[in-house]
């Protein structure tokens, strides 16, 4: 490979995985993107390369199955026929169909239930003190996003475990015991949604699972899309809230009147989601560097919505932050199918919190998930006084 910038900046330390942004800016003042051997790919550091590298489409999402091939196949079944993992003309048939499922209606006829859910999940809290992501952040959108697909609300507590499962599988080298957890995770998963398709063929509801069958995606398709829709909705709700909240109680800060504002803060402070990979299709430029085909580039996120090129004081947390041109939901055709859902579901949960505890206070430490890729807490102790 040619001279390019280099980064040995180690992304599973225990400094970066507690706080990245230090070493970010670092990187991010000695150049926009290098070259980082221990991933063998690319990493972005700037907010213009890393939308660079989501926009242009000589970068893609190419799906390689994991190995050893037949232990995880219930794992790349799902992802082989995912949109997030395919590119146009593929990515542009599922995403159409999914989209136009997605989009009829369901998310708006969801708020007064969001309102509902969240109302019943905070009344059973005390202001003595209770783990705001396990009793409140994390039921939440699994319960919204099952009713939404039409899945039981009984199941919700093993999608959260499923999901959370998957999820692990995107970290830097997982360990056996976590892709093991994920490949029975995953296979759990798809069985409980081709049951449901199958009833929802012979007997349609109005929900999403019934929306989605009724198209011309495959069995394998759907699954894929529900098992995408419920794991994105689920992971981005919780740790945006748990971040972002965690941001606002260090600082004694409160959303303020504008709660959309603040939500969109939320996104951009303190990312979910630090690390979103791109394959080259084709040799392509981008900040300055060649990426030949094939090589990996990964645009990372959080890099992005910290650049103070970009952001005024970009370490600080302004809770009427505007204008607010973060990455959190990506760009490009891979923009994220979800970011309404996500978006209402944190408005009507935030403002839901701060009625509920207009004094809510941290009451604890808070424990980080230890993780990089997804960045959230394990638990968030808070009390207050239950208005």
């Amino acid at each position: 490979m040619p001279s390019v910038p280099t980064t040995s900046l180690d992304l599973g330390s225990a400094a970066v995985v507690a706080d990245p942004y230090p070493a970010f800016a670092e990187e991010r003042a000695a150049h926009p993107v290098a070259w980082h051997e221990p991933s063998g790919m690319f990493l972005t550091f700037d907010h213009a390369t890393t939308g660079a590298v989501l926009r242009n489409r000589s970068l893609g999402r190419i799906w390689r199955d994991r190995q050893p091939v037949d232990h995880l196949e219930p794992f790349n079944l799902l992802h082989r026929n995912q949109m997030m993992e395919s590119e146009p003309p593929e990515h542009t048939r599922l995403r159409r169909l999914v989209a136009g499922a997605f989009n009829r209606g369901h998310v708006e006829r969801l708020r007064p239930r969001v309102r509902e859910l969240a109302a019943g999940l905070l009344a059973e809290t005390s202001g003595d003190g209770f783990d705001v992501l396990g009793d409140y952040a994390e039921p939440l959108p699994v319960l919204v996003i099952a009713e939404l697909l039409g899945v039981p609300a009984s199941y919700a507590p093993d999608l959260r475990d499923w999901s959370q499962a998957i999820v692990r599988m995107y970290e830097v080298a997982p360990p056996p015991a976590v892709v093991d957890a994920a490949v029975a995770a995953a296979a759990d998963f798809a069985g409980l949604v081709r049951e449901l398709v199958a009833e929802r063929r012979a007997r349609p509801a109005d929900d999403l699972v019934s929306d989605l069958a009724a198209t011309d995606l495959s069995d394998d398709e759907v699954v894929a899309a529900v098992v995408l829709l419920l794991n994105a909705g689920h992971e981005a709700s919780v740790n945006v809230f748990g971040n972002g909240l965690v941001a606002m109680l260090r600082r004694g800060l409160r959303p303020g009147d504008d709660v959309a504002a603040c939500v969109e803060e939320m996104l951009r402070f303190d990312s979910a989601l630090q690390l979103f990979e791109r394959t080259a299709t084709a040799t392509v430029e981008i900040g300055g560097v060649v990426v030949e085909e094939g090589r990996k580039i990964a645009a990372l996120l959080g890099a992005a919505n910290r650049d103070p090129a970009v952001f005024e004081a970009p370490d600080e947390f302004r809770v009427a932050r505007a204008p607010n041109n973060h990455l959190a939901f990506g760009a490009g055709v891979h923009f994220c199918l979800g970011a309404p859902l996500a978006r209402m579901e944190l408005v009507e949960s935030v403002t839901a919190l701060w009625a509920a505890y207009p004094d809510l206070g941290l009451a604890g430490e808070p424990e980080s998930r230890g993780t990089f890729v997804l960045r959230g807490y394990r638990t968030v102790p808070v009390g207050g006084t239950h208005a």
